[in-house]
């Protein structure tokens, strides 16, 4: 399964009451892939602020997106968890629904081995025929598979791929050592080309909703052998890829950039709690930002 280049890890529209906007989910499903030139879409990820929202909700949003790309895009159910017998029901009920993989975070809070990880991420494949993207995001879950057990798992036929939001030195050993089948995605965007250089596929992207075509056009400088011109591109859009996080403070990016978003003529509404949208010195900051995009 090759999901491409560039993936978007797509919010979920809101409307005022706080429920999932249908209508703007529909209008941002077509954004992405027409406009921001998206490869596959991440339904549910972290971006979409799947803490938050209800597996029937969860389970909603995949089969919406999967009717709305109509094959323009693959769709990818974040259906990993900290349990895994939960993360296997739920894998199992997207695949139901025609997902075209799913994609499978390391479990938080409550700090497994890695012999443990291995085991979660490997009772769930077994479990599954969906290509399994894993998600290594130690800033968020603490734990970290480590890049041996990422190889271990690599092993395994339907894991075929990571989204490694860890270092670059990671991403070096992975992409260096895998089976050549396996694809390696950087989860950070300012590290996009830098990955790139050292051997990854490619990019699960939360800046891809402001400058996707930008990113895409970056990419395939560099696979051209047009290093200057990548650079040139990566200089331009780096602004952009730190704003999000940094404005000026540490923003979850569902805030930031859905309030990006709603600037830009997209009404994706707000967060749900625990999460708060930017305050007046943030809104000011990203509205800086988006003026100069």
């Amino acid at each position: 399964m090759d999901f491409g280049r560039l993936i978007t890890a797509m919010v979920t529209p809101f409307d005022e009451q706080g429920k999932i906007n249908w209508s703007e989910t529909s209008n941002i499903i077509e954004y992405l892939i027409e406009e921001q030139k998206s490869d596959s879409l991440v339904i549910c990820g972290t971006t979409g602020e799947s803490p938050t929202l209800r597996e029937e909700e969860k389970l909603e949003l995949f089969a919406f997106a999967l009717e709305h790309a109509k094959g323009r895009a693959k769709i990818i159910a974040g259906t990993g968890s900290n349990s895994t017998e939960h993360s296997i029901h739920l894998t199992q009920e997207a695949e139901k629904l025609g997902v075209d993989g799913a994609l499978l975070v390391v479990p938080y809070y409550n700090k497994p081995s890695q012999e443990g990880m291995y085991r979660h991420f490997e009772a769930i494949a077994r479990s599954t025929s969906l290509p399994i993207m894993l998600y290594n995001v130690p800033s968020r879950t603490v734990a970290s598979v480590n890049a041996q057990t990422t190889l271990r798992l690599a092993d395994i036929p339907n894991i075929v791929a990571t989204k490694e939001c860890a270092s670059l030195e990671q991403i070096t050993q992975i992409a260096s050592s895998a089976p050549e089948s396996f694809k390696v995605y950087s989860g950070d965007d300012s590290s996009t080309l830098p990955a790139i250089a050292v051997g990854a596929y490619g990019i699960v992207s939360v800046a891809s909703h402001l400058i996707g075509g930008n990113m895409k056009d970056m990419i395939q400088a560099y696979l051209n052998g047009d290093v200057a011109e990548a650079a040139k591109l990566h200089q331009k859009l780096f602004p952009v890829f730190k704003g999000l996080f940094e404005c000026p403070g540490p923003v979850p990016s569902p805030s930031a950039l859905k309030y990006a978003l709603n600037l830009l003529g997209h009404p994706v509404g707000g967060v749900r709690l625990p999460l708060v949208d930017p305050n007046e010195s943030e809104a000011a900051f990203i509205r800086e930002l988006v003026a100069s995009l």
